[in-house]
């Protein structure tokens, strides 16, 4: 007789779940100021990585180059996103935030952080610093196994 699983208390479904339900409050929370969450991705990475390529951006975003131009053209038009010539490579394009994208990434950071506290709410500091220590921990484990294995 087949054991019964408790998928409750599963890490790879509570975590889904977690992150599923994190993500859907943020995009309620981001269209209420006029964002999406690809928009949101577009400005959290560049803050990270100013002047990244296109090419870099959307593997990081695990997009199709294709889509992610397109994305990216109507940042352009809103004045928010800046491609500018590679010296190095006169085909490359490199990406940056505009000035006028900093009001814009400080409204998506606060509703991040607002979001945030609404899924740590009676959570101690102490356990929310367990919880990022061991995320970053299993993050680790599965980053430095990369594709080894993968279809074997």
């Amino acid at each position: 007789m087949a054991q019964k699983h408790d998928f409750e208390r599963a890490f790879g479904f509570v975590l889904h779940e977690a992150a599923r339900l994190l993500s859907k409050r943020f995009d309620q929370k981001a269209r209420a100021i006029g964002l999406t969450r690809a928009q949101c991705s577009v400005l959290f990475r560049l803050s990270m990585q100013e002047g990244m390529n296109q090419a870099r951006l959307a593997e990081l975003m695990e997009m199709e180059p294709i889509s992610l131009a397109r994305l990216l053209d109507r940042m352009e038009q809103a004045g928010w996103v800046e491609r500018r010539a590679d010296p190095a490579d006169r085909r490359a394009r490199r990406l940056y935030m505009t000035g006028k994208a900093k009001p814009v990434y400080e409204r998506m950071i606060a509703v991040g952080l607002e979001t945030r506290g609404e899924a740590l709410a009676g959570i101690s500091q102490a356990d929310r610093d367990r919880i990022i220590d061991l995320l970053i921990q299993v993050r680790r484990n599965l980053s430095e196994r990369g594709d080894a294995g993968v279809g074997a």
